[in-house]
């Protein structure tokens, strides 16, 4: 499970779903700073997409601008990591909490890489869960990490993904991460709004879903 200090209620983890400059990540994680409210940068680096062509991340040329977001606010940092590669990359800049995404998840392949590149390391790990509501795809991966030695991980919500227009972009369907938290128990399990939402107008309604539910 992670570690005592990243289970403040609530834990505010925030910044640009995309990485695209140096200025913007810098500029972001100040004014997220000085609001006092925010606990993590967050930035997403490398970006798996569903389709070639799209903007998939920015790479590791992003990395020093987290360190220095990190250097200027206090602030730990968190990216998404879906090879072992990447995981190299960010814990070499010093990123705080690694985490894998929902289409890495949803991949015993990639998540077997990413544990393996992990071993001997003591870093915390999130866990998302996979697009599909695939409850064992979910605990397969937190297993990975298990067995890897890792000591420090958690569990993210984002929601889930359903055919045909729904009121949310990922269905929250509650009653599973419910279902996650009964059988890990003593595991943080965070919930991530946006990406259930795709809009701002419902986040705030779903935070406190969420939080009604802790």
């Amino acid at each position: 499970m992670v570690t005592q200090k990243w289970k403040k209620r609530p834990l505010i983890i925030s910044g640009p779903c995309s990485a695209e400059t140096e200025e913007q990540v810098l500029v972001t994680a100040q004014r997220l700073a000085k609001t006092g409210k925010v606990d993590m940068l967050r930035a997403g680096i490398w970006k798996p997409r569903t389709k070639p062509g799209m903007f998939e991340g920015i790479g590791a040329k992003g990395l020093p601008w987290l360190q220095q977001a990190k250097k200027l606010t206090g602030l730990p940092t968190t990216v998404e990591v879906a090879t072992g590669k990447q995981v190299q990359d960010a814990l070499t800049f010093d990123v705080d909490v690694l985490w894998i995404g929902a289409r890495t998840t949803v991949n015993p392949f990639s998540v077997q890489e990413v544990a393996d590149a992990l071993r001997g390391v003591d870093v915390p790990v999130m866990i998302k869960n996979p697009i599909n509501p695939d409850l064992e795809l979910w605990t397969g991966a937190i297993e990975r990490i298990q067995k890897a030695g890792m000591k420090q991980f958690g569990m993210i919500h984002r929601g889930f993904r359903n055919y045909g227009n729904t009121e949310f972009r990922n269905a929250p369907m509650w009653h599973l991460p419910i279902e996650m938290k009964r059988r890990f128990p003593e595991m943080i399990l965070i919930c991530n709004p946006s990406h259930i939402c795709g809009n701002r107008h419902m986040l705030q309604s779903v935070a406190q879903k969420s939080i009604d539910l802790d």
